[in-house]
């Protein structure tokens, strides 16, 4: 009867211990958990029959970085001059119209750590995007290079994020997280801010009342154990944000891609199980009682696989992703477009509502071709 008093804990929204949360990511019948898990997202949501999406842009400020991930083919080292770029305002004009045109509002803007590149920079840039564009919202950054450019500019995180808030950033990914474990992050991003730092810059961001996501990477060189200290870190960081703020918004877990990366010629290569992700899309719901929206990553998984994950806890489909640079250079190439990312929704029973990044709801009027 143990499994069924977890079930009935988190059918309750209960904060689950450590050892409840690893018996559902090793034992729990999948079958069992997807169906609770569902049951949980259903008493959360306001309409149990939608579904949500998004339109906006990923577009890379820079692919210098000195992080030295092992799982990114898309950067590159300062003195890699003939890869090295940083995107201009010309390109950030082209890109953003084309965007508009595509009913999109906002640009996830992210790039490395570029040593160079200090907080000025971004002010100049995030100012400079809202007086051409004041009805985009900047989605942008992330607690790592927040932290990153804090440290280069002689600055705490708190002004940093301020000053960055003050120049237009509108909201905080979750970018960065990877496993919340120390040795993972030496092992997989051995110069990336450590696993306090990310907490601490999303903590200072829940203070702030700036919106923000949590993201979790998995498949790597983690142990079950290290996913659910990884949840529960999120789950207790949440917890700590004040009453009335935004906090996390949504939480986003995605599958490691290993084509071509380090750490596939390390012997580290990316084993893809459909029901092991429904898993922790379930799990997820199950542990993180305090985030309301769990979204499917199709793009690392796959149409089928993320519509399993609309019945198994998970209720939004992210973005169609008009541009995206990073995940596809390992090895990820599913792709949506407006119509087929509803299609999919309809297709697994459900109601297509576009979405803001603050789950507000938009109209949704077709592109121009």
């Amino acid at each position: 009867m143990r499994g069924e008093e977890i079930f009935a804990k988190a059918r309750d929204r209960v904060t689950l211990s450590r050892d409840e949360a690893c018996w559902l990511m090793r034992e729990a019948p999948l079958e069992r958990l997807a169906a609770v898990a569902d049951e949980v997202r259903r008493a959360v949501v306001d309409d149990q029959k939608v579904v949500t999406w998004q339109i906006d842009r990923n577009v890379n400020i820079t692919n210098v970085c000195i992080s030295g991930c092992k799982f990114c083919n898309f950067h590159c080292k300062p003195h890699q001059t003939e890869r090295a770029f940083i995107t201009t305002i010309d390109e950030y004009r082209q890109k953003i119209e084309r965007m508009l045109e595509l009913g999109g509002d906002q640009l996830l803007l992210q790039g490395g750590l570029h040593p160079k590149l200090e907080i000025e920079f971004y002010e100049e840039l995030f100012s400079t995007l809202k007086s051409l564009y004041p009805q985009v919202r900047l989605h942008a950054l992330g607690a790592p290079e927040v932290a990153h450019i804090a440290k280069i500019s002689g600055l705490s995180a708190r002004v940093a994020l301020e000053r960055l808030v003050a120049a237009g950033l509108d909201s905080l990914p979750g970018a960065g997280a990877e496993i919340l474990d120390e040795g993972v992050r030496k092992a997989i991003s051995p110069a990336k801010p450590s696993v306090k730092e990310w907490v601490d810059v999303m903590h200072e961001a829940h203070l702030m009342n700036l919106p923000t996501s949590a993201t979790m990477m998995y498949g790597h060189v983690e142990s079950i154990e290290q996913r659910v200290d990884h949840l529960l870190t999120i789950r207790d960081l949440q917890a700590r944000c004040p009453e009335g703020n935004w906090g996390f918004i949504a939480f986003i877990p995605w599958i490691f891609r290993s084509s071509g990366t380090r750490l596939e010629q390390e012997g580290v290569v990316s084993q893809f199980s459909p029901l092991e992700y429904v898993r922790i899309i379930a799990v997820s719901r199950l542990i993180l009682n305090n985030i309301r929206n769990i979204q499917a990553s199709w793009l690392t998984v796959g149409k089928a696989t993320a519509q399993l994950a609309l019945h198994s806890g998970a209720n939004d489909m992210g973005s169609i992703m008009i541009e995206e640079n990073v995940v596809s250079s390992a090895g990820a190439h599913n792709q949506f477009d407006a119509e087929g990312i509803q299609k999919a929704i309809r297709d697994a029973g459900f109601e297509p509502r576009l979405r803001d990044q603050l789950y507000r709801p938009r109209e949704y009027v077709a592109a121009v071709k």
